[in-house]
């Protein structure tokens, strides 16, 4: 079977990730997701009865098993000057990015 994920459509995934691979890591990181798209081919082609009900996990939380959900709560960690003090360039106290070119997905 054809890799789903050809050395031409790795690069072009490489390109809008932006990032920089030598030859050898593209080939071994394009193996790898070639090899998981394989392996959830091959799950989805387990027949399973219908019943069977949907999860995303072996584990059923219920209300009565589960802990309540914690409050959520924004404080500081107390690091924002010694972050923006390892970054190239700031404005003010925010952080400037390239700008990443990008083209629309047909």
């Amino acid at each position: 079977m054809a890799d789903a994920i050809s050395p031409e459509i790795f690069q072009h995934l490489v390109g809008l990730a932006a990032l920089e691979l030598d030859a050898g890591e593209a080939e071994y990181l394009r193996r790898e997701l070639n090899s998981q798209l394989k392996s959830i081919r091959e799950l989805e082609a387990i027949d399973l009865d219908p019943a069977t009900p949907i999860a995303s996990h072996g584990v059923p939380y219920t209300p009565e098993i589960s802990q309540l959900p914690r409050e959520d709560r924004a404080h500081s960690s107390g690091l924002a000057d010694d972050i923006l003090a390892q970054v190239p360039e700031t404005e003010g106290r925010f952080i400037v990015v390239p700008d990443i070119p990008h083209t629309d997905l047909e």
